[in-house]
């Protein structure tokens, strides 16, 4: 019969293997940091709309999946969804602000529908923009995921 030590050293590690654990936390940290660096250069989606429209089309249900689609490699990003309207003469703020909200509450409901949490999403009407600006921007919600 064999007898055991109970103090006995475990096997010496590989000199492949020694120092493993640092350079794995290392590598696990910087992956951490890419995971999270290319929100911020992400270019904003934007989905745009027919004058005092709130009907989402093909090209802006594309623009949602693909926002929804980063909103979820993010998993607790807030979501911003920001609606505008342009600014006309002679007409209240008020209505322009509801056209604003209609548009990014409808931009909203396509990003549950696309799988985005509705705890993360924060609609936001704007209202009217500048005349300065162009027409085509004054008909437009943004979805901003994070800090974007």
């Amino acid at each position: 019969m064999t007898e055991t030590k109970m103090n006995a050293r475990p096997p010496a590690a590989s000199p492949a293997l020694q120092g493993a654990a640092p350079r794995r936390a290392a590598l696990l940290g910087l992956l951490a940091i890419a995971a999270c660096a290319p929100l911020s250069s992400q270019p904003v989606p934007v989905v745009f709309f027919t004058q005092a429209g709130t009907t989402i089309d093909e090209n802006g249900m594309v623009v949602i999946e693909q926002a929804a689609a980063l909103a979820r490699r993010w998993p607790l990003a807030r979501v911003r969804v920001m609606g505008f309207a342009v600014d006309r003469a002679n007409v209240p703020d008020e209505p322009l602000i509801r056209l604003a909200e209609e548009r990014a509450t409808a931009v909203a409901a396509a990003l549950r529908q696309a799988g985005v949490s509705p705890g993360r999403l924060v609609v936001e009407p704007r209202g009217p923009v500048p005349f300065e600006q162009a027409p085509l921007e004054s008909r437009r919600v943004e979805i901003r995921i994070g800090d974007m």
